[in-house]
């Protein structure tokens, strides 16, 4: 049994040193590697050399001391001067491993950021983890605070665990040698025990350390828990504040107060949890410290009342013993053990993030959909055979054959739910449920523009660009837009930063979702429902808008109103077939445009209607 735990034991140190290794070094590998190295050198120069001025200031106090007993004044103002000499050099040292080290994390903490926010981001990763249901909780903390916490407390745990090798190596000589000079007495006897002062701060470290363990192990999960129900809560309370309006006008106050306490419960129990733990440990580590105070003394001082040191030798067998014991309980102190394991949730949190970003882009995630393989005409979309699904696996919608080409004007109806907004997301490439081909032209832009478009919180002039940067459009191409699709009374206020999507009406909005359109000029245009917020009047001046500065492009609509017809050359309808919706092509004869599709024999009993 106690084979099979160690065994457990080492196995979870290795997988947590593997875990370590494959979030930290990436960065070491990385093109600032240079800059990185560097300053982790000089941190760990730094360290070392305080180390070192440790151990110097450690044969100091023998000196000081003898010099004290001997009543030695000159000794005394001598070592004075020695000892302001080494404090200097030891605050230089101090001070300038702060600042590396800080300069050290901010750097590590940008690339790392930098890094996840391309692999969530990039691709419509982001939205793939999130529609799989599968995503990693709160991507935005593992972003935003587990990357600090990791360069963090990876920097302050290895440097630290670094100083306490070091300084166990370098003090545990100094003990052995002071051992030899002070041979242990007991009961008026003397005992050879070789390095007896070794082994006495090393079974008083270990013991220390497994029973702070044995109280402390706790801490990992409750840590976990702790980041998961503060980042939940947190999001809530962003959630309620983007949606006052809408809760306002419900008068849902009174409902969000009792959800978000419900919410607060969670922290708030997990906390007193937190407490609990940290007052038991606190309780042995604290008591561990102030024993570690006097212990040298007590194994020490029977040699020094028997003759066998002076003062100054008690002294330094005494910071020799704490530095020895210090490092041998380097995981035994209540702030180490708490920042690790925080760490280790930390660490965990990261993983369990790095999994979920794979997973969504795993080719199981993102079935090849989209794909340009010659399959379709030069600046033709071609959908062919396509079946889309839930993330269950419940069909959704099914296209046997539909061509989009150049000089469509394609409309698609059907009841609401039958997966028309589905299909817009399969044809940008969003939507990885489902099997078929969708064949877009090599090179070809394609846009959708949603019902409730995304306005950044910036100025208006990077609002209507997203997602193109400010400063891509002449500021009287910005003006000259507005006024044509009726926004000209915000022509002045190109340069104000504000929450747009509070400060527009809906409609308003997607008006700038049409002027994005109209400047990114894409090849394929696709509209959910893009002007619904508008009146009739006003939605048919933005389609002219549309066909008036997009002569060229393809644009495909979703829309209820039959006043839409008018500005498409085909119609395209989606109906049920068991659990399930076909899209079906109106006939040509119901049409103006010469873009139709040959009539299936499946859409009899519609155009009877």
């Amino acid at each position: 049994m106690r084979r099979r735990f160690a065994s457990a034991s080492l196995k979870k140190f290795f997988t947590l040193l593997a875990s370590i290794w494959k979030l930290a070094i990436p960065y070491f590998r990385s093109e600032d590697r240079r800059a990185g190295r560097l300053l982790l050198a000089a941190v760990v120069g730094l360290e070392l050399g305080a180390v070192g001025i440790a151990v110097l200031i450690n044969q100091w106090n023998a000196r000081f001391y003898n010099a004290l007993q001997n009543r030695s004044w000159n000794d005394f103002v001598h070592e004075l001067l020695v000892f302001a000499c080494l404090a200097a050099l030891f605050i230089c040292l101090r001070v300038y491993q702060t600042y590396l080290t800080q300069w050290l994390q901010i750097r590590w903490r940008r690339w790392l950021t930098k890094r996840y926010l391309r692999r969530w981001l990039y691709g419509a990763n982001h939205y793939r983890m999130q529609v799989s249901g599968g995503g990693a909780d709160n991507p935005d903390q593992r972003i935003a605070e587990d990357t600090r916490l990791f360069v963090d407390l990876t920097l302050a745990i290895s440097v630290g665990l670094l100083s306490a090798t070091v300084t166990l190596l370098s003090f545990v000589a100094i003990l052995w040698g002071l051992s030899a000079q002070a041979p242990l007495r007991l009961w008026g006897s003397d005992w050879t025990i070789p390095g007896y002062l070794v082994w006495f701060a090393l079974i008083y470290a270990v013991g220390g350390t497994a029973i702070t363990h044995l109280i402390g192990r706790r801490l990992v999960g409750l840590n976990f828990n702790q980041q998961r129900y503060e980042a939940d809560f947190r999001f809530d309370l962003v959630r309620v504040r983007e949606n006052g309006e809408q809760i306002a006008l419900l008068k849902g106050g009174p409902i969000e107060h009792v959800r978000l306490m419900d919410r607060f419960s969670n922290v708030a129990a997990n906390w007193f949890a937190l407490m609990s733990r940290q007052k038991k440990l606190s309780f042995f580590t604290t008591g561990f410290q102030q024993i570690a105070v006097v212990f040298p003394y007590l194994v020490a001082s029977p040699a020094y009342f028997a003759g066998l040191f002076q003062l100054g030798g008690l002294m330094q067998t005494a910071s020799a013993f704490h530095s020895v014991q210090a490092a041998l309980s380097f995981f035994a102190s209540s702030t180490t053990y708490r920042e690790l394991a925080e760490w280790r949730a930390v660490i965990a949190r990261l993983e369990g993030f790095d999994e979920a970003i794979a997973a969504g882009r795993s080719p199981q995630a993102t079935a090849p959909l989209i794909s340009t393989d010659g399959a379709t005409k030069a600046n033709d979309i071609r959908i062919k055979n396509l079946e889309l699904w839930l993330p269950t696996g419940d069909p959704v919608i099914t296209v046997d054959s539909i061509t989009f080409a150049p000089g469509d004007r394609a409309l698609i109806t059907g009841p609401s739910g039958a997966g028309k907004y589905t299909l817009f997301r399969a044809i940008v490439g969003i939507w990885p449920f489902g099997a078929g081909l969708i064949n877009i032209p090599p090179d070809a832009k394609v846009m959708m523009l949603p019902q409730r478009p995304y306005l950044p919180l910036a100025s208006l002039e990077a609002a209507i660009s997203y997602p193109a940067a400010p400063g891509t459009f002449k500021r009287s191409q910005l003006v000259a837009l507005l006024r044509d699709i009726g926004l000209e009374k915000f022509a002045d206020r190109l340069d104000d930063v504000a929450h747009w999507s509070q400060q527009m009406s809906l409609g308003e909005q997607q008006r700038v979702g049409v002027a994005r359109a109209i400047l990114l000029s894409p090849d394929y245009l696709f509209l959910d429902e893009a002007t619904a917020s508008l009146d009739e009047a006003s939605e048919a001046a933005l389609y002219r808008v549309l066909a008036a500065k997009l002569p060229h492009t393809v644009i495909v609509s979703i829309g209820h109103r039959s006043t839409l017809k008018i500005f498409h050359n085909r119609i395209l309808k989606l109906l049920p077939e068991g659990d399930y919706h076909r899209l079906y092509e109106c006939p040509s004869r119901v049409l103006s445009g010469s873009q139709a599709n040959v009539v299936r024999p499946e859409m009899a009993h519609w155009i009877s209607r």
